[in-house]
């Protein structure tokens, strides 16, 4: 996680880097010579969030083992093997980015019934997209 930490470094700097100019842009080409808080703010706060990511990285990164990405030396055979389990075919993930995009112009709109709606459709996907493989206990 050391190389993920490192380029969430990356882009704080250029985001904070970037506040610094959007400042100095701002004040010297606005008619009345004065810069633009909100998207100063919205670049400072994005620097911060990826600063933010980055040290959780660096101090995951400190505490598991060290991965083959993380190391100069490491050949692409050392990063084989079995990544976990991935669903092959199910619909859930579709139902939940649905469901999420309706809310999401639901609240765009303001349309208090839509969003319940839509809230509630995420949930039901939430619940199926969990428990899409539990079975229960078997019964002989």
């Amino acid at each position: 996680m050391k190389v993920e930490a490192r380029i969430f470094y990356l882009v704080a700097g250029f985001a904070v880097l970037m506040t610094a100019v959007y400042w100095v842009m701002t004040a010297l080409f606005t008619t009345d010579q004065k810069a633009e808080p909100v998207g100063i703010v919205a670049l400072f706060l994005t620097g911060g969030l990826a600063f933010l990511a980055g040290s959780y990285m660096q101090f995951v990164s400190r505490r598991i083992e060290e991965r083959p990405e993380d190391r100069e030396d490491a050949e692409i055979s050392d990063g084989a093997g079995e990544l976990g389990f991935f669903s092959p075919g199910s619909y859930w993930p579709v139902a939940l980015a649905a469901s999420a995009g309706l809310a999401g112009l639901a609240l765009a709109f303001f349309h208090i019934w839509l969003l319940v709606m839509a809230l509630v459709a995420l949930l039901i996907a939430v619940g199926g997209l969990v428990f899409e493989y539990h079975t229960g206990p078997e019964h002989d």
